[in-house]
């Protein structure tokens, strides 16, 4: 297993970041359970989940089934970095009350000890922002946070869909305060979706913010549904089927999937491959809903790929350029 440092941080994760996203609402207790346990045999250590997982009625049923599997012991919670998130309304579906949600110091303080609660551990290693919140001041986010670290209850704090611009103004106001600020930053980043490379990733890479890319193989689109809905009859769904109405997005995904039939490569693993090249990233999360999913992710670990295929698959997919020459007329 590859190894890397979270960004300033000492923490040391492996490459693959595992997500369990789909724990609960797709994949049962037994079978999450033995995913992570796989996970943990094959090296990964960094585990990410949000307290709103499971979704709906079942809010917090996804820290639930990682709470029942470090409760089984042989050194679970040890092993792993164990990253978690708050925002989502946690209050009972339909039920919305002021001050369930959002970065509120009121709402931190609620949701960090409901989450340990769940997770059935008495610390989080990463306690992640889900999104920004434009009605609560840094000021105030920071004193909470100062507070959960000082109790031992978290480690760091990181953030999830910031823009460049809040990623900068979250550092900037820690530092004036003497904290630490964000330690990572998780965006949408993949092949088809490549945004994050204008500021998100240059304003990360400039305050030392590890970078965990979700949806790398965006929705699916990445991972050869064409050939799949050709030799399977399996159509896409979500992201991906939406993407496809589009007549560009499918010829790109057509030459995409025909390059790398070319290279006897698996689209999905190739996906994961070239996020692992890309500057700035600690490592895309994948949410296995299998064990044979699992499998996959770990073989994109071992791919090297070359120039060439690099260069065609920028061709494919171009880039917004470099920062700030992209941005020029």
């Amino acid at each position: 297993m590859k190894y890397t440092q979270l960004g300033r941080t000492g923490l040391k994760v492996s490459r693959l970041v595992l997500g369990t996203m789909n724990f609960g609402p797709q994949t049962d207790e037994s079978t999450s359970h033995g995913i992570m346990d796989a996970a943990l045999d094959a090296g990964l250590n960094f585990l990410d989940t949000a307290n709103v997982y499971g979704w709906g009625e079942n809010k917090g049923r996804t820290e639930e089934i990682i709470g029942t599997w470090f409760a089984q012991g042989g050194g679970r919670r040890d092993k792993v970095v164990l990253a978690t998130k708050v925002y989502g309304n946690m209050a009972g579906d339909g039920d919305v009350w002021p001050n369930h949600d959002k970065l509120s110091a009121v709402n931190i303080r609620r949701a960090v000890d409901a989450s340990l609660k769940r997770l059935q551990t008495d610390y989080i290693d990463i306690y992640q922002f889900h999104h920004i919140d434009r009605s609560t001041p840094f000021e105030e986010i920071w004193q909470a946070i100062d507070v959960l670290v000082q109790q031992g209850k978290i480690l760091y704090a990181g953030s999830s869909n910031f823009p460049g611009y809040k990623i900068a103004q979250a550092n900037e106001t820690a530092a004036r305060h003497g904290r630490m600020g964000l330690v990572s930053e998780q965006c949408l980043y993949n092949l088809a979706e490549r945004r994050a490379e204008m500021e998100v990733i240059p304003a990360a890479q400039d305050y030392g913010l590890g970078v965990i890319p979700w949806s790398p193989l965006h929705g699916g689109l990445l991972g050869g549904v064409l050939k799949k809905e050709a030799t399977q009859g399996r159509r896409a769904s979500g992201r991906a089927a939406d993407a496809l109405k589009d007549t560009k997005t499918r010829e790109q995904i057509q030459a995409y999937e025909n390059l790398l039939d070319k290279h006897g490569l698996e689209p999905g693993e190739a996906a994961l491959a070239w996020l692992l090249t890309r500057p700035g990233v600690t490592g895309p999360i994948v949410g296995p809903r299998t064990q044979e999913q699992l499998d996959s992710a770990l073989r994109a670990l071992q791919l090297e790929l070359s120039e060439e295929l690099l260069t065609s698959l920028d061709e494919i997919f171009p880039g917004p350029g470099p920062s700030p020459e992209a941005f020029a007329w």
